[in-house]
Order: structure tokens, then sequence, then C-alpha cells
């Protein structure tokens, strides 16, 4: 039986954010209603699609963020995948400790989460399974509706935004 070999003692979180910044990503806006019907959202750029049959994504949420109580008593979300031209949704969703929705306009999908337009992509998803490790909640999610549009896509790269050449 063989074991995994501890991380060097040297090994630091900024190395980690480094090499982890090497690897380009797309960015998407998850978000839900609370129970009074107010939306809430933050900005995600862990995302993957998990499962074809049936159609299942992930996100992965910091155990700290406060839209992850609400997605998970709801027990779904909304994601839209933001086009180049949103770089500013991007940033204003990554702050915390705001209302992120603040002079936001949105729609709401056919579950009635809210969606962001004008973005490449939305999906309206359903919690299948949560999982906590780290400092993290991987939220497995059935894809249960989506639609797409045209566009060019928002980049996060080297801990910056960027556009396709």
């Amino acid at each position: 039986m063989s074991t995994r070999p501890e991380p060097p003692p040297e090994f630091a979180a900024e190395q980690f954010r480094l090499a982890c910044a090497q690897f380009a990503t797309g960015i998407a806006i998850a978000s839900t209603l609370d129970d009074a019907g107010q939306p809430h959202g933050m900005t995600v750029n862990s995302f993957t699609s998990v499962s074809m049959h049936p159609p299942q994504v992930l996100i992965c949420v910091d155990i700290t963020a406060g839209l992850l109580p609400i997605i998970t008593k709801r027990g779904g979300f909304g994601l839209s995948f933001l086009a180049e031209h949103q770089q500013d949704l991007s940033s204003r969703f990554a702050r915390r400790g705001q209302n992120r929705f603040e002079s936001t306009p949105w729609i709401a999908g056919q579950s009635g989460v809210p969606l962001i337009p004008g973005a490449l992509a939305h999906m309206e998803c359903r919690i299948d399974q949560t999982i906590h490790t780290g400092d993290h909640a991987i939220l497995i999610s059935r894809v249960i509706a989506a639609d797409i549009s045209s566009g060019r896509p928002l980049l996060y790269f080297e801990r910056g935004y960027r556009k396709l050449e």
C-alpha cells in the first residue's frame, strides 16, 4: 500500500497560487434567490463539466462565502458565463460585503434563478451532491436548463483578465 508524500515544508500557498494562475479559465457568475426573493451572486472560475448523462457540472465555493448557505438552502443556482465585455461584472461580483446585484440587471431563468443578460451562456442547476474538502465546498449539480449566445469569452490567466487574440 502506497501513501501520498507530504508536500515539502517549504511548499508555500503563494507557490500554489502561482502554479494555478498558469491555467486559463473562463469566468462565470453563480446566482440564486434568497427566501425573500432577493438575488445573490458571486464570481466563480472553478467550473467543470462532469457528466453528459445525466448532464452535470460542478463549481467550487469557498466555505466562508456568504452565498454558500443561500445556494445550499435553495438547492440550486444559475450560472452566467461572462463575455469579454463583462469584466466589470466579474470584478463587482468578486468583492465581498456588498449587494452585488444593486444596479445589475438580471433576468429570471426557467427555474426563477437570476441570470445575467448578455452572457455567452446560462445554465440552471439543481444540486445533486455537496462535498466539503479543504476550505471549499464542491457542488456537483444537474443542469436542468441551458441556453447559449454568441460572442467572445472573458478569460482569467496569470492573475489578470485576458481576451482571445
